[in-house]
């Protein structure tokens, strides 16, 4: 008993999800002397939803492994098809035999929402006593993920919020550097790819605060947030910035690739029929994120193509260096205006 407290104590001590996974990971692999545990979240791509590997727990090494393993539901692994089924019926967990021993996947729930699924491989302890502990620990994690949640998502939209941002860039670069954008042709491989920082902002969104009131408003904001969603990866990285400004993060792709997906965002926006309100257009401005640079500048460039795209006729999106190149913005401005920010 005093032993699981600590793991407790030690599993709600973290302020940050990656440390939370692993502080869970290596409190199982402790109590049940597993050969491994893993932590895994579900992701989609345009083959279907598939859960990718985010920390990986052995008892010699504690490592974040994004991107390293996945388990692909279209494949013909018995286990796939079990894990399948489990998240269908909303299982809390399942045991399977596999070639090398027993595995105990763990399925974390969240009201509808998945939050992870937890696979402890060949627990050398195990029994029915020992699988309540562990789900009463399961408990205690989902309800302080939740919480985590709670603090750094925005609470009208769901979107990730603006105190978050700074630890999420940092995130981005340091987890998908050479992390290849899933899609259905398999993996890139362009030379060209990079990350992105997008400014969006909701073009005369003050005429409907004005003319139809704040409910209104926060509707329009809820349902852009919920385009959003569609319109992006789940590798991209989604705020709200503050008022009716938000900011995307999109994990590595191309130039030209990233302008489409911001386009069509764009374009699924003034094409959507908003309740009392009608037509909504967007305003964006984009540039490329450069490693080396704070990330204070990055957002300042974006603003830039974001102030330019809103002072040359709004409902378009503009690339700062593209500005640049064509003498549309000048550098010089442009680079002190990102110190401003």
């Amino acid at each position: 008993m005093e032993s699981t407290i600590q793991h407790l104590v030690k599993i709600t001590g973290y302020r940050d999800h990656d440390l939370l996974n692993i502080s869970i990971a290596s409190s199982l692999r402790e109590i049940v002397d597993a050969a491994s545990v893993r932590v895994f979240e579900l992701m989609t791509s345009d083959r279907g939803p598939f859960l990718r590997s985010k920390v990986d727990i052995t008892a010699t090494d504690v490592k974040l492994v994004y991107h390293q393993e996945t388990i692909d539901f279209t494949s013909d692994e018995s286990a796939a098809a079990e894990i399948q089924a489990a998240i269908a019926a909303r299982l809390p967990l399942i045991e399977t035999i596999t070639d090398s021993g027993l595995d105990i996947y763990f399925f974390l729930w969240n009201d509808q929402k998945l939050e992870a699924v937890i696979r402890l491989c060949h627990p050398a302890k195990h029994s029915v006593n020992i699988v309540e502990v562990l789900k009463g620990m399961m408990v205690v994690f989902r309800n302080f993920h939740a919480l985590l949640d709670y603090h750094e998502r925005d609470s009208l939209t769901g979107l990730l919020n603006r105190k978050t941002f700074e630890d999420s860039y940092t995130k981005l670069l340091r987890l998908n550097t050479a992390a290849p954008r899933v899609g259905a042709e398999g993996a890139e491989t362009d030379a060209e790819q990079a990350h992105w920082l997008a400014i969006v902002d909701i073009d005369h969104f003050k005429r409907v605060n004005d003319q139809l009131g704040h409910l209104y408003g926060d509707e329009v904001l809820i349902l852009i947030a919920n385009l959003m969603r569609g319109a992006f990866g789940s590798d991209d990285y989604l705020f709200r910035f503050g008022g009716e400004q938000f900011l995307i993060l999109l994990h590595a792709t191309t130039l030209e690739k990233a302008q489409a997906m911001l386009d069509q965002f764009r374009i699924q926006v003034e094409q959507h029929h908003f309740p009392q309100v009608g037509q909504i257009t967007l305003s964006i401005g984009f540039s490329r994120i450069d490693h080396v640079e704070p990330w204070v500048a990055i957002v300042g460039r974006a603003d830039q193509a974001l102030y330019y795209a809103k002072t040359h006729g709004r409902n378009q999106c503009c690339h700062y260096d593209h500005l640049v190149s064509n003498g549309d913005l000048h550098q010089e401005f442009a680079n002190d205006i990102a110190e401003f920010f």
